[in-house]
């Protein structure tokens, strides 16, 4: 069977959430869209907001992911684009950008997202950011670990373990063991991590400043008994 590690891994680490759709939805109904969605990936929020009804734009530097989210799209409103959300440029204009789970902390250039973000604002339009910023850190002893992701695709089992939350100077390093099952017993396992860069609401509303932006009331989600919570920002154009 053929498919793809990077939509397979996506989906088991990201793909289910769904906390954080109801936000998406209530502020695409009150700005109209159609909607940018950066960090799209294979879809889980631009899906949801064209079933809405919401024309959308999904923006991802992973070409893969957006071939993933385009086939599950067809018949809906959405368009997929390629591009680095650090630079991007797409001549159009947006009531609503957002920016969902963490993907602004992932980023090693906010002032380029910021500054690309607010040229693609139409007059008035608002762009939501979703960052987090307490995660208990775990060193990986066995009685702390959380349940792993999983997921299958045919006969294959995959496993998505996190291993350890670590608190760096500037970041959370969070870590996590991949293990693929194959039809025939064996198994393939590889380490990956990410770091969150440290953002709180206050700074995210300084540097949306420092790009022309007006911040208004952040926003909460509330954690899930998976998931930590997280803050979204809100700056006006």
């Amino acid at each position: 069977m053929s498919f793809s590690p990077l939509v397979v891994w996506h989906d088991i680490e990201c793909g289910g959430y769904d906390a954080d759709l109801p936000l998406w939805r209530e502020l695409a109904a009150a700005q109209g869209g159609p909607v940018l969605d950066i960090g799209a990936g294979t879809g889980r929020v631009a899906i949801d907001l064209a079933r809405a009804g919401f024309a959308v734009t999904a923006l991802d530097r992973e070409p893969e992911l957006l071939a993933a989210l385009a086939a599950r799209a067809a018949g809906l409103d959405v368009r997929t684009v390629a591009a680095d959300a650090a630079g991007f440029a797409l001549g159009a204009a947006f009531p609503l950008i957002i920016v969902p789970m963490q993907t602004v902390q992932l980023l090693p250039e906010r002032a380029r997202f910021l500054a690309a973000a607010a040229a693609h604002l139409a007059p008035g339009g608002l762009l939501a950011i979703a960052i987090t910023a307490a995660i208990e850190d775990f060193d990986g002893r066995e009685e702390q670990l959380p349940a792993p992701d999983v997921g299958r695709v045919g006969a294959y089992r995959f496993a998505s373990q996190p291993t350890a939350v670590r608190a760096l100077p500037a970041a959370t390093r969070i870590e996590r063991v991949r293990r693929t099952f194959s039809p025939d017993g064996a198994v393939a396992q590889e380490d990956d991590a990410i770091e969150l860069a440290h953002v709180t609401v206050g700074s995210l509303e300084e540097e949306g400043r420092a790009a022309g932006l007006a911040p208004e009331p952040a926003r909460a989600i509330a954690p899930t008994p998976e998931h930590v919570g997280s803050e979204v920002v809100l700056l006006r154009g």
